[in-house]
This record gives structure tokens, sequence and C-alpha cells, in this order.
């Protein structure tokens, strides 16, 4: 990803992102299921994360299993545009 370097498991404020570029505001998260269950929660956090510069991904499990390729790409052009 030319030589952007990722975090995982990184702490920003009271919550822990999936994955995280900071350098380049840029944080990608993968969602289970529950995230069917937590919209209210997930907004709160994008809100915050937004309220700081930061730009935030997010993809199912199920795209990041089988379809790593379309992931991928989608994280090479927000890094192009960001």
């Amino acid at each position: 990803m030319k030589d952007i370097h990722f975090r995982n498991q990184h702490a920003i404020g009271k919550y822990i992102v999936d994955f995280c570029a900071p350098r380049r505001k840029l944080i990608i998260e993968l969602d289970g299921s529950q995230h069917l269950e937590q919209e209210d929660y997930d907004a709160e956090r994008t809100a915050f994360f937004e309220a700081r510069g930061y730009r935030i991904l997010r993809f199912w499990n199920n795209d990041v299993m089988n379809d790593i390729e379309a992931v991928l790409h989608a994280i090479d052009i927000a890094l192009e545009n960001g």
C-alpha cells in the first residue's frame, strides 16, 4: 500500500479501531453481523472520528473473506484521494 503504515487495534480516544493509518487519518473497520444491531453506537464512533479529521472505511467481514481484491482496491482509492 505505497509505504503506508497501518496499526491494528489502535486506540483513538475511548475507542479502539480495527486498523488505522494515523499519518493519513484513515480508519478501516471490519464489521460483522453484530453491527446490524448497533447502528447508533457506530454512528457515535463515526462522528467522534470525523470530528478529529479521520476518514472511515467500513467493510463487511464477508467482503474481506470473499472479495479481498475489491476491498484492497477501495482502500487504495481512498489513500489516493485522501
